[in-house]
């Protein structure tokens, strides 16, 4: 009977288990192996020896949890002290304003391009598109320039100031951000918001009231995106600030990679720390990134 069983188990799985079937086990299991295993690998690497990362056989799986590379990153009393939490919170002094202000900034424009009439509003939305395509490192010297001009007529300094870093990462992402919203925007009826117009409700009271609650999976869509670029951009906080106390994560761990006496496992932890915040803010926020990236593509 037992026998019998075992072989209507085989026989199905036999079934079940066609060409097509094994080509996509296949191509999905290279997928994941693609992108967890560089996961893994920082992280376990995190916990490793200088011999473990710089011998010649490759070390898969460390030999214990050794905490050497985090003591020296947030422990004072360690010989090689990083002081990595000053560096976390420079980055959230600029990584949080920096979402704040292009989420408001980005509801206001969207909503005037997506529901105003006023001459050109679809040559401007297209040409804040337009601005995004080009790269960062094209918009850096002109923007430095004109940051340095309005410092010296006002009187501040544009390097070492994270309010200046703040402005620059507004530059790469109000444009994207708006474009999203607006197609989100243009998804919702404008029936509802014409109700509320009648019930004597103002513009501002609707997009509090009515458009915002709606709006709330693009919402968290910009908010995480501007986010994301803010806390693991480089370029242009290499470029503006010189200062050891005020830099941001990415330029902290650049500085140790590039120490005279490598400490690769070192890096390994402080990226590990840099991007395991991100992974959870994905991962808890999924369902309103998904919601906010497909509902504006969609044209109702």
């Amino acid at each position: 009977m037992q026998t019998k069983e075992r072989m209507n188990l085989i026989d199905h799985l036999a079934n079940w288990f066609t060409l097509p079937r094994l080509l996509f086990a296949i191509v999905l299991t290279f997928f994941l192996v693609s992108v967890l295993f560089p996961f893994y690998w920082m992280v376990s690497s995190s916990f490793k020896t200088r011999a473990e990362i710089g011998g010649r056989n490759a070390v898969y799986v460390p030999g214990g949890l050794r905490m050497d590379a985090f003591n020296e990153l947030f422990d004072p009393a360690h010989e090689s002290f990083q002081d990595f939490g000053e560096n976390i919170l420079n980055t959230l002094k600029v990584s949080i304003p920096t979402t704040l202000i292009a989420v408001i900034l980005s509801v206001l424009g969207s909503y005037a391009i997506a529901r105003l009439r006023f001459r050109g509003k679809n040559v401007l939305l297209n040409s804040i598109l337009l601005v995004y395509l080009f790269p960062g490192v094209l918009l850096i010297i002109p923007l430095f320039a004109m940051l340095a001009r309005i410092g010296a007529s006002i009187g501040f300094e544009i390097q070492d100031n994270l309010a200046v870093l703040v402005i620059t990462y507004l530059a790469q992402t109000l444009p994207v951000a708006l474009y999203m919203l607006t197609n989100y925007f243009r998804t919702i009826p404008d029936e509802i918001e014409q109700a509320g117009l009648i019930d004597g409700c103002s513009r501002m009271e609707i997009i509090w009231r009515i458009t915002l609650p709606l709006a709330i999976p693009a919402l968290v869509s910009v908010g995480i995106y501007t986010f994301m670029i803010a806390w693991n951009e480089f370029l242009y906080a290499f470029v503006f600030l010189n200062d050891r106390d005020l830099f941001t994560m990415p330029i902290k761990i650049n500085t140790i990679f590039n120490d005279p006496s490598p400490r690769p496992n070192v890096v390994m932890a402080a990226s590990t720390i840099m991007t395991v915040p991100i992974v959870f803010l994905f991962l808890v926020l999924e369902r309103y990134l998904e919601q906010g990236l497909t509902a504006g593509g969609v044209k109702g």
